[in-house]
C-alpha cells in the first residue's frame, strides 16, 4: 500500500531577496514496509525534499512553486496534501504520523535537559499517556533501540553519551509515536564503521517488526545497498536515476551516479589515485588517459617501494608512551582515579610513509596523534622525532620544532577562526615562525598555497562561512603547509565528507606527499580509506596497539578479531562493474 507520494515538486529558496530553484520536478512514491534510499552530494536537494515532506522550511525564505505531497493515513483511513495542511494539522501529522531522525544529534537534542525528558514531552504532547505511562514508553523504547543501562540513559544529558548513543536516542525519539513514515537523514554519518552497522541493522529491525515506509537520506552508495529497496539519486536538484539496488549497482546509467559508485575506494583493489564524479560528468572515465591515472599499483610495486622507504631511520620514534586523564572524585578525601586514554604505546614512522591509525571512537587515536606532538603531554614515554627527545624541550624549544609537525583536524569549520579571513588564517603563522621576509612575500606564498590545493586568490578575501565542507577541508590543509611540515597528521580529516568530495580530498593529499616527501599519520575509522591512503596500518583497541603490519596484509588476513570485526562492518556493495576494465 502506497503511504507517500510526491509528485512533481519544485521549490525554491530565498538568498538575498532573489529565489533561487533549488528542487526541480522531484517525484516517488513510498510504500508500507518499503526503504527508500535518496542519495546524492551535499547541496543536490536531498535534506530540503525532506524537510519539504515535513513542512519544516521557514515559509519566509522558502516557496513550493509547483507539486503536491500526498500522505494516506491508513489507520484513519484519510488522504492529507501536505502541502495544503494548517499547521494544527501539521502538528498532529509531523512526529506522530511521519518522524525524522536528523543529521546532526548533538544539534537536535537540547543540550540541558536529560535524554529521557525530551523524549516524554513528545510522547505528552502527541498521546494521552500519563508522566508515568510515558517514562515507561521512554524506558522500554530505550530498551528497543538496544541502549545499555535505559535508566541511566534516561537521566543522562546528551553530552554523556557517545555518538552512537546519542543517534540511539534520536532512533527513540523518532519511533515514540509508532509513525507510518520514518525519516533518516544521514543518520551514520561520520560515526565508526561498526556503530554504522549497528545502527542500520537498529533501522532494519525496527521497520520489519513495525511495518514503517522509511526515507533513508546519505552520501554514500555503500551505506544505500546495505539498507534500501529501491534508490533514488538526485543531481542539483533533480532526480537523475531511479532503481533496485541489484538495477542501480549493475546498470547505472546516469554519469553522475556511475560517478558516486566510482569514487569510493575499492577494498579489492588498490588504485594509484580516485576516480572522482568530475571525471565522469566529463565523461574523462572513457579516456585511455584517465585509465593510465588512476591505475591499479601492483603487489611487486608496493614491495620494492616498501624496500627503499623503509631501509631508512624512522623519523618519529614512540616507546611505551602512555596517556592518563583522572576521573572525577566524588569527595576531596576519595584516593583519585585515572583512566588510562593510551598504554605502552610502541611505533615507529618512517619519512614518506603514510601510517594508518584505525580504531572505533574512543580507542585512543586521536589522543595518540596529539601526544606525538605535545598537543597533549603524555604521561610517561619517550618521543623520539628526528633523534630528538620532544619530551625534553621547553615550550619555546618546543615551539620551534612545531612547525613541523602539523595536524588537519576534522571539522574544519570548528578549527577555522571565523572572524579572519582565509589569507589572514595563512599568513598568521608564516608570521609566528618567520617564513617570508615582508607581507607581500607572505601574500604571495598564501595565494600559491590556496592554487596548490585547488582554490583561488579570490578566495584569500573571504570567510570560513562562505565555503562548502570540502573547500574548508582544502584551507585546513593549506594552513598546515604554510610552515612547511615535514610530519602531518590527518586526524578523521575526511569522515564528514561526501565521498565525492572526500575522493578529491584524498588525492589531492597523495599528489602533496608525492611532491614534497610528506609523512603522514592518517587516523579514521574507515578501513577501506584507510587500506588506499596508507602503507601500514595499526589497529588501536582499548588505547593500545592489537595489530601493525603492511595495510593490504591487514586487510587480506587480520590476526585479532577485533581488526576482522572492523572489516566486516565495512559496506560491501555489489562489484561495481564500472571498474571491471581495472
Amino acid at each position: 500500500m502506497k503511504i507517500l507520494k510526491v509528485n512533481n515538486l519544485h521549490l525554491d529558496l530565498k538568498n538575498e531577496e532573489v529565489w533561487k530553484p533549488i528542487l526541480h520536478g522531484i517525484s516517488f512514491e513510498l510504500s508500507n514496509g518499503e526503504t527508500l534510499g535518496i542519495v546524492g552530494e551535499s547541496g543536490s536537494g536531498k535534506s530540503v525534499t525532506a524537510l519539504s515532506i515535513m513542512r519544516l522550511i521557514n515559509p519566509k525564505i522558502s516557496k513550493i512553486d509547483e507539486g503536491t505531497i500526498h500522505y494516506f493515513d491508513a489507520t484513519n483511513e484519510k488522504e492529507y496534501s501536505l502541502t495544503e495542511c494548517s499547521e494544527k494539522e501539521l502538528r498532529q501529522i509531523r512526529g506522530r504520523k511521519i518522524a525524522m531522525i536528523f543529521q546532526e544529534p548533538m544539534s537536535s537534542l537540547n543540550p540541558v535537559i536529560r535524554c529521557g525528558k525530551q523524549i516524554t514531552e513528545a510522547i505528552l504532547l502527541h498521546t494521552d499517556l500519563s508522566k508515568k505511562e510515558a517514562k515507561k514508553r521512554v524506558i522500554q523504547l530505550f530498551e528497543e533501540v538496544k541502549l545499555p543501562r535505559p535508566e541511566y540513559i534516561f537521566n543522562s544529558y546528551p553530552h554523556e553519551l557517545s555518538g552512537g548513543q546519542k543517534q540511539r536516542v534520536m532512533i527513540a525519539m523518532a519511533l515514540s509515536c509508532d509513525p507510518d513514515i520514518l525519516i533518516a537523514d544521514e543518520p551514520t554519518t561520520a560515526l565508526d564503521v561498526t556503530v554504522q552497522k549497528a545502527i542500520l541493522e537498529l533501522i532494519r529491525e525496527v521497520q520489519q517488526k513495525r511495518g514503517m515506509g522509511v526515507i533513508f537520506i546519505t552520501h554514500d552508495l555503500g551505506v544505500i545497498s546495505e539498507i534500501a529497496d529501491r534508490v533514488l539519486v538526485l543531481y542539483k536538484g533533480t532526480v537523475v536515476e531511479e532503481g533496485s539496488i541489484s538495477d542501480l549497482f549493475e546498470n547505472a546509467s546516469h554519469p553522475y551516479t556511475q560517478g558516486l559508485l566510482a569514487c569510493r575506494p575499492p577494498l579489492i583493489l588498490r588504485f594509484k589515485k580516485l576516480p572522482t564524479v568530475e571525471n565522469y560528468i566529463k565523461q574523462e572515465h572513457l579516456s585511455d588517459t584517465f585509465k593510465e591515472q588512476i591505475g591499479v599499483v601492483s603487489k611487486e610495486e608496493r614491495q620494492i617501494y616498501h624496500q627503499k622507504l623503509y631501509g631508512e631511520k624512522p623519523i618519529i620514534e614512540i616507546r611505551n608512551l602512555c596517556k592518563e586523564y583522572p576521573l572525577r572524585r566524588g569527595s576531596l578525601f576519595e584516593k583519585r582515579e585515572y583512566i588510562q586514554a593510551i598504554s605502552d604505546i610502541n611505533l615507529e614512522i618512517y619519512e614518506g610513509e603514510t601510517l594508518g591509525l584505525v580504531g572505533e571512537s574512543g580507542c585512543g587515536k586521536t589522543t595518540l596523534g596529539r601526544a606525538m606532538i605535545r598537543l597533549v603531554e603524555p604521561t610517561s614515554g619517550s618521543i623520539l622525532y628526528r633523534n630528538q627527545e620532544l619530551r625534553n624541550l621547553s615550550l619555546s624549544e618546543m615551539r620551534k620544532v612545531r612547525k613541523e609537525l602539523q595536524i588537519i583536524l576534522q571539522d574544519p569549520y570548528s578549527s577555522l577562526n571565523q572572524h579572519l579571513t582565509i589569507g589572514a588564517m595563512l599568513v598568521e603563522p608564516m608570521k609566528v615562525h618567520r617564513i617570508g621576509s615582508n607581507s607581500k612575500e607572505r601574500k604571495r606564498r598564501a595565494i600559491e598555497l590556496l592554487e596548490r590545493v585547488g582554490l583561488e586568490e579570490q578566495h584569500l578575501y573571504r570567510y570560513p562561512h562562505q565555503f562548502s565542507g570540502g573547500q574548508r577541508q582544502r584551507i585546513s590543509i593549506a594552513r598546515a603547509l604554510a610552515v612547511n611540515p615535514r610530519f602531518i597528521i590527518c586526524d578523521e580529516s575526511v569522515s564528514a565528507l561526501d565521498v565525492s568530495v572526500q575522493a578529491q580530498v584524498l588525492n589531492l593529499l597523495n599528489e602533496l606527499k608525492n611532491d614534497f616527501g610528506f609523512t603522514y599519520l592518517f587516523i579514521s575509522h574507515d578501513l577501506s580509506v584507510v587500506k588506499f591512503m596508507s602503507d601500514r596500518m595499526a589497529v588501536m583497541e582499548k588505547g593500545k596497539i592489537v595489530e601493525l603490519d603492511d595495510a593490504d596484509r591487514i586487510y587480506e588476513a587480520p590476526q585479532t578479531e577485533y581488526t576482522q570485526k572492523l572489516i566486516n562492518a565495512i559496506p560491501n556493495p555489489p562489484v561495481n562493474k564500472l571498474l571491471s576494465f581495472f
